[in-house]
């Protein structure tokens, strides 16, 4: 069970959910890190009192630094801050909360220190996959699972050392706020109206992911190498109530699933908690009241990005790499209202065509495909 704790972006939603866990456990934090929210950092420290705390962006780090001058916390900013964070000796546990491939370098940094890794940041495995788990293999680091629906498919996997034993896993999918629109619909939808998931109070990214279906996509890359599986034992069906968050067939023919309230301090609790269950501030589940439970097919024809995401794990190498990093560039381009919806899919597959063949790459070959793709998003995001 964690005792100490680094969170590696406290300011985002998780990490927020995360420090209410941490104070309902008692447990310690060591260092806090972000990029450059410095009010909220301030609070953050404040409240917790770390060893340290840094932020990415250096002039926010200096500001951080003058507020804080009255109290004992640490205040680094830049890179190397980063990396020290990750790897201070008296934390056991690293939370890697942040968004995007900006957590791939820092976990492999904690990795390498030999910290439990609460991973909440899916695409350090999408990027990154076999480096990252060889990595965890050869230091004995356990990697854990934040995310509700890779938590739910590892509660339902406690007892089963035989992965052979598995027939599948079924990953559960909300279907964002515009399942079951047609695609001229879908098409005239606003930013604002992409905001607006149905269950979930979730990151700006994060909610545009799940409404294009980018973010089950990469769950699905994400569960192949948690799991070890191959990609045809993973499947996903959209269930709109968000109760259900994930199922484990066996060979057998049982299915298990792990149902809860959404409220993602559950899953970041069993993370830190594991193997051993504890009471903490999670809203209870009251099958009394809930909704009924249905069961949909994922639709690829309005939500194309699933597929790109099962077309990319398919192929290996850096494309899964290539097709995150033209992600996150098109889904910025379309919070700062320079692209439609279904442009970031259009961009996704020119990036994700155009990246090399790479059989076993290295943490340079990923990086220069993310790099690549991003450079493609932005040339393309006006034809």
């Amino acid at each position: 069970m964690t005792q100490r704790l680094t969170i590696l972006g406290s300011t985002g939603s998780i990490g927020r959910q995360s420090l209410e866990v941490i104070a309902a456990l008692g447990l310690s934090v060591e260092a806090l890190t972000a990029h450059k929210s410095v009010k909220m950092m301030e609070e953050q420290a404040r409240a917790v009192g770390p060893k340290l705390v840094v932020l990415s962006d250096e002039a926010a780090a200096h500001d951080l630094a003058v507020r804080m001058a009255d109290t004992s916390v640490r205040v680094l900013g830049g890179r190397e801050a980063l990396l020290e964070a990750v790897t201070l000796p008296s934390a056991d546990t690293v939370l890697t909360s942040v968004v995007g491939i900006a957590g791939l370098e820092p976990t492999l940094a904690a990795i390498d220190a030999g910290k439990t890794i609460a991973l909440a940041n899916k695409e350090t495995l999408v990027c990154a996959g076999a480096l990252v788990t060889a990595e965890a293999k050869k230091k004995g680091v356990k990697l854990l699972p934040v995310d509700s629906e890779h938590s739910a498919i590892f509660q339902c996997l406690q007892g089963c050392e035989d992965r052979g034993e598995v027939a599948r896993l079924i990953l559960t999918a909300s279907g964002g706020p515009f399942y079951g629109m047609a695609r001229e619909e879908i098409a005239q939808m606003t930013r604002r109206e992409a905001l607006k998931h149905p269950n979930w109070e979730m990151g700006a990214k994060i909610t545009i992911d799940s409404a294009t279906m980018m973010n089950k996509g990469f769950e699905v890359i994400e569960a192949m190498w948690l799991y070890g599986l191959p990609l045809e034992r993973i499947d996903v069906v959209v269930h709109r109530q968000s109760v259900i968050h994930s199922l484990v067939e066996f060979c057998d023919g049982a299915v298990l699933a792990q149902l809860g309230a959404p409220d993602m301090r559950l899953p970041i609790q069993y993370a830190f908690t594991w193997p051993h269950r504890v009471a903490g501030p999670c809203q209870r589940l009251d099958l009394l009241n809930c909704p009924d439970l249905t069961f949909l097919p994922p639709d690829g024809e309005n939500f194309p990005c699933l597929d790109l995401a099962r077309e990319a794990a398919s192929q290996g190498g850096v494309k899964a790499a290539a097709l995150n990093g033209a992600n996150e560039a098109a889904v910025a381009a379309y919070l700062a209202d320079q692209i439609g919806f279904y442009d970031i899919p259009r961009l996704c597959r020119l990036a994700m065509d155009a990246a090399p063949i790479v059989d076993v790459p290295t943490l340079d070959d990923i990086l220069a495909a993310d790099a690549l793709a991003r450079s493609m998003v932005h040339q393309n995001l006006s034809r």
